[in-house]
């Protein structure tokens, strides 16, 4: 009796599980099932949008930018200037701005930084890997550069001196 009781048990629940694997003809899929596809459309560039997009980023003694997120045009031109506000000199707490190309790893990137104080914290062999970059400053100091703004998506900012990607990075979104 517990025998033929445990294998009506076990029907029943089969029963109450299974039985949804197929589709009725002509019924339409469930919602869940549907897939939409939505095409990205390029953000409509303001009336107004200066052709110079002029930014001013902030580095600090306590290794932070005073942002963490830059938004510009594709195509536009950007003129951004780094202004080191601390007071420790290049030697101890030196900054830069440097831009990534989209896939570069930040980790293995400015690893590579920390024995590139030659060629001012750009690992000999990874140019390519860098869109824009400043020179590295001090304390009090500031210094700015121009270029193009690459193409549409997300990109990676970060100081390229020795330690302090891991702090001092953010998002460059270019519409």
């Amino acid at each position: 009796m517990k025998k033929f009781l445990g294998v009506v048990l076990i029907s029943l629940s089969l029963a109450a599980c299974g039985g949804g694997t197929e589709e009725k003809a002509g019924a339409p899929a469930p919602k869940s099932m549907i897939k939409s596809k939505v095409e990205e459309k390029p953000a409509a560039k303001p009336a107004d949008l200066p052709e110079t997009a002029e930014i001013v980023i902030e580095g600090n003694d306590q290794m932070k930018f005073n942002m963490d997120k830059i938004e510009v045009y594709s195509g536009q031109k950007v003129k951004l200037t780094l202004k080191h506000v601390g007071e420790m000199p290049l030697a101890s707490m030196g900054h830069n701005w440097t831009l990534l190309a989209k896939g570069v790893d930040v980790m293995d990137f400015g690893a590579a930084t920390a024995t590139a104080k030659e060629t001012d914290y750009m690992p000999a062999g990874r140019e390519g890997d860098v869109i824009a970059k400043t020179k590295t400053i001090g304390g009090g100091e500031e210094v700015t550069i121009e270029f193009d703004a690459p193409a549409r998506g997300m990109y990676t900012f970060i100081c390229a001196f020795p330690g302090h990607y891991a702090m001092m990075k953010g998002r460059f979104l270019v519409k």
